[in-house]
C-alpha cells in the first residue's frame, strides 16, 4: 500500500514538473499573439491531456518558428502531417472559444 501511494506521488510529482515545464515554454513563445494562445492553452488545457497528447504539445513548442506556428494554428499556412495532431485540433478550437473572445474583449 505503502509503495503504491509513493509511486503515485512520485508520478503526480513529475507529471506537475513537465506541465510547469510545458506552460512555461507555452508563455514565452518571443511572439506575443502565439504566448496569448499557446499560454493560457497550457493553463486551461494542459492538465486536461494524456501522456501522448503532452508529448505532442511539446513537439509543437520545440517549433523554432514561432510565427510559422501561429499561421499553423490560424490555418493561413499548411500544417506539416507530423504537427497535424488532436492537440493542433484541440488548440484550433481554444483559439476560436476562449482567444477571440478575450481579444474582443480587449486583451494584449
Amino acid at each position: 500500500m505503502e509503495r503504491a501511494r509513493i509511486l503515485v506521488t512520485d508520478t503526480n510529482a513529475r507529471l506537475k514538473e513537465r506541465l510547469d515545464r510545458i506552460r512555461f515554454r507555452a508563455w514565452r513563445r518571443g511572439f506575443r499573439e502565439a504566448d496569448m494562445v499557446l499560454g493560457p492553452f497550457a493553463d486551461q488545457v494542459g492538465p486536461t491531456l494524456s501522456e501522448g497528447e503532452l508529448t505532442d504539445f511539446e513537439a509543437l513548442l520545440a517549433q523554432d518558428d514561432d510565427h510559422e506556428l501561429y499561421a499553423w494554428i490560424l490555418q493561413t499556412l499548411p500544417t506539416p502531417p507530423a504537427c497535424e495532431t488532436v492537440v493542433m485540433g484541440r488548440i484550433r478550437e481554444f483559439m476560436r472559444d476562449h482567444v477571440a473572445h478575450a481579444v474582443a474583449e480587449g486583451i494584449g
